[in-house]
């Protein structure tokens, strides 16, 4: 077992703010020899409440099947036992509220079941705001309001990665506590859909919330053919507007999913055509990975693009794992 205070804390380790893949003992054991010692695992994309409790039994039975790899987070405290036994920290997220369905109590009974993050869209309009795919966006909604509300009393965070700029902007300022966008970047580096305006990371920045840089090929400038260097610029930015201390790694990594769990991503329930997302029919399938980060053994890479970039090292690992882990311990705490 690893016993290090350093790499315990988050100083020395890796924090990943989001991953969505085919999870198995080689995939875990990838990260960590890659010292990565936290994910945020999606675990819900469209699932209603009772698959939603289904898909957490699932990963109950990962955390049984793997006690020698993964720990589940529900606390803080958590985070830093996982590390002292040499473990990964999982945490649990919904890239959509709809395991909430229409009942505002659902959102305690999730967080205690260890749900810690949830999307309030995932692309499309919901019962709580408007995804960044709708031509209309009328903001949060009454409801949204309320589970906003819940959600900070709970201590489960608010993550707005797929939904649009007025839902965001006021999901931003109706939060008492800072939200995150866990996989996103500067529109103004690559105007993708999902990527953010200037106007929202400015908006992020001053509430004190936070960025996950991702790496998707189809939110990068160059697609696949993004280069090390190409990312540490964009994390340059992304830190020129949001400050070193709110900038962290959502990689949005799917490793070894089959193309049909992409279907399920972009179409759900909802759509009998593929939905493109970002328009281009050449989004039906999986991007070719980046030669960089091709499995979580080579997270180290990114901190060494930063390195050649420039960074400093404490700036360099702040991004890699410093500040997710302090964002983690203020937002994962209930009121």
């Amino acid at each position: 077992m690893i016993r290090h205070a350093r790499w315990r804390s988050g100083l020395d380790g890796i924090v990943d703010g989001l991953q969505y893949s085919n999870w198995s003992r080689k995939i875990f054991e990838d990260l960590r020899a890659g010292g990565v010692v936290a994910v945020h695992a999606t675990a819900i994309y469209w699932e209603n409440t009772r698959e939603s409790l289904s898909r957490i039994a699932q990963w109950n039975q990962r955390f049984e099947q793997f006690p020698d790899l993964i720990r589940k987070v529900r606390t803080p405290a958590d985070l830093g036992q996982a590390g002292a036994d040499g473990r990964i920290a999982f945490m649990l997220g919904a890239q959509n509220c709809s395991p909430i369905e229409d009942d505002i109590g659902l959102v305690e009974v999730f967080r205690d079941l260890g749900l810690l993050f949830m999307q309030l869209t995932y692309n499309n309009q919901t019962a709580l705001a408007a995804g960044c795919y709708e031509s209309d966006d009328a903001g949060v909604t009454r409801f949204g309001r309320q589970v906003i509300s819940e959600m900070n009393r709970c201590g489960m965070i608010i993550d707005m990665s797929h939904s649009a700029e007025r839902s965001t902007l006021e999901a931003i300022s109706l939060s008492r506590r800072p939200i995150v966008i866990s996989h996103a970047n500067p529109a103004s580096v690559h105007p993708s859909i999902r990527n953010k305006s200037d106007k929202v990371l400015q908006a992020l920045s001053a509430s004190g919330g936070f960025l996950g840089l991702s790496t998707y090929p189809f939110h990068l400038k160059g697609g696949p053919e993004c280069t090390l260097l190409g990312f540490a610029e964009l994390a340059a930015q992304a830190v020129d507007v949001m400050g070193i201390d709110q900038v962290g790694i959502g990689s949005d990594l799917c490793l070894d999913q089959p193309t049909s769990i992409l279907t399920w991503m972009r179409n759900g329930r909802w759509a009998k055509e593929m939905d493109f997302g970002e328009g281009s029919a050449d989004n039906a399938a999986w991007p070719p990975p980046l030669t960089w980060l091709k499995s979580g053994r080579d997270f180290p890479n990114i901190r060494q693009g930063l390195l050649d970039f420039g960074f400093s090292p404490a700036d360099a690992q702040k991004i890699m794992g410093a500040n997710w882990m302090r964002f983690l311990e203020a937002g994962l705490k209930p009121e």
